[in-house]
């Protein structure tokens, strides 16, 4: 007869493997969770921050449908009327105009200036950006002088300037707040075309007899654009906070406009009798500004882990 227990693993082989599988399992569990915790920490702000955008971009066609009412339209008749009115969802301010319509129309001029003045400085500051890391030397150290030079003048004075010449305007808010992010995303754009210069691709590329401006374009840009991404998506919400602060001190676009700062400075004098005058817009803004925050950082933390696996 064989005997069976010839052939039979060892106990302490069976008791390591089994270690071993739990371990895994275990791993990979913990790995489950956290892409969870990264899709809810991602989608959700995302799902927000369309529900805005989308109510804002549509209101001039939807908002007559749905029976809302127009946002500088008063009723003296229903002055400072709380939240849940008949009619009123989110009540009236001090004028009696529909709270719902002006948070609405309001987040028009806010989004506006969130993704036009971080397009106007990521857009500058990636020129300037390419052409110091690529070239290097004298063309480096130009554009280095010109951005530190723009950089020691405060941006509130910027602003300011910027608003006593040319008023409150809607372009104007975005012009001056993106120049204020061109030092930034120059600097960004710059570390980041070094280390891409480097690569074999752009050397093969320049050895085979590319121009200078398809190597920019077709090699280092593609490679570059995400990190700068997270970047603008960073940018959004501290362009929306300065048009909100802008509008609380009246220079920003001017009433009877609705902006979401704007409806809080004109709800700050009565917040003892209608504070959701000025806690509506703000939570608003506060839960845009947010999710912005939130995507960005779901975003940006996606970028470096694709990198790292790359590498």
């Amino acid at each position: 007869m064989v005997d069976l227990s010839a052939v039979q693993p060892p106990a302490g082989k069976d008791t390591a493997t089994s270690e071993s599988i739990r371990i895994g399992n275990a791993r990979a569990v913990a790995r489950h969770r956290k892409s969870i915790a990264l899709g809810l920490a991602f989608w959700l702000p995302v799902g927000w921050l369309l529900f805005v955008i989308l109510a804002s971009a549509l209101v001039p066609v939807l908002g007559p449908v749905l029976g809302l009412a127009a946002p500088n339209a008063p009723n003296f008749m229903n002055l400072r009327a709380p939240i849940g009115t008949e009619g009123h969802l989110l009540g009236t301010d001090p004028m009696g105009r529909d709270l719902l319509s002006r948070v609405v129309w309001g987040g028009r001029v806010s989004l506006t200036v969130g993704f036009a003045a971080p397009a106007i400085g990521v857009g500058i500051g990636l020129v300037l950006g390419m052409l110091a890391g690529y070239y290097r030397g004298w063309v480096d150290e130009a554009i280095g002088i010109a951005i530190d030079s723009w950089l020691a003048i405060p941006g509130l004075v910027v602003l300011l300037l910027f608003s006593v010449i040319y008023g409150g305007s809607l372009l104007m808010v975005c012009v001056s707040l993106g120049l204020l992010f061109i030092p930034s995303a120059a600097r960004i754009t710059r570390a980041a075309t070094i280390g891409a210069a480097q690569r074999d691709y752009v050397m093969a590329a320049r050895a085979m007899g590319a121009t200078d401006l398809r190597i920019l374009l077709r090699e280092i840009l593609p490679n570059i654009i995400w990190p700068l991404m997270a970047f603008v998506m960073i940018d959004i919400p501290i362009a929306i906070v300065a048009e909100g602060s802008l509008s609380f001190l009246g220079l920003s676009v001017q009433a009877p406009t609705p902006s979401w700062g704007g409806m809080i400075s004109e709800g700050r004098d009565y917040l003892e009798v209608a504070p959701h005058l000025t806690f509506v817009p703000a939570a608003v803004m506060f839960l845009t500004v947010l999710s912005f925050n939130l995507a960005g950082d779901a975003l940006r933390k996606r970028v470096s882990g694709g990198r790292q696996g790359a590498h």
